[in-house]
């Protein structure tokens, strides 16, 4: 839901539309009254790099479960490749290791991730504890009095 200061035409939101519409106009102006440069002769350009050959499903499915093996966050977890799509399906009970189950995925050559992990119930709640106690040790900042825990 979008805030506004003020109400009616000029509220900070209006206000704010205007200007990023006035800036595309004056963007799109300049680069249409811009000087048109010669491109160079076709023997000049260098030869454009070939794109690394694209993985199969298997192989992506393959990598995965490798990583997923080696991890011991993302070992329970079941994986299947469609269209270079990866489908991550399983329960844990730390909210961290479905992150890293998307990221290894990711890492291992999927094109996209489906994260179908199911994160417990003990975990949600261990999650909104740490939320609710504030920043962490870790993430005081100079100067400021810390809690004795």
């Amino acid at each position: 839901m979008l805030r506004t200061i003020g109400d009616g035409p000029y509220s900070l939101h209006m206000r704010n539309a205007w200007a990023v519409v006035s800036l595309a106009l004056c963007a799109a102006f300049a680069g249409a009254a811009a000087p048109q440069t010669q491109s160079k002769p076709a023997a000049a350009v260098a030869p454009a790099k070939k794109a690394a050959p694209k993985l199969s499903d298997g192989q992506i499915e393959a990598a995965i479960r490798a990583k997923f093996a080696k991890s011991k966050s993302a070992s329970g977890f079941s994986v299947r490749v469609q269209g270079g799509v990866a489908h991550i399906d399983g329960k844990t009970d730390v909210i961290q290791r479905k992150a890293a189950a998307s990221r290894m995925a990711k890492t291992a050559g999927a094109v996209a991730v489906d994260n179908r992990v199911q994160v417990s119930e003990a975990a949600k709640a261990r999650a909104a504890g740490n939320l609710e106690q504030g920043r962490r040790r870790a993430q005081v900042k100079r100067g400021e009095m810390r809690d004795s825990r």
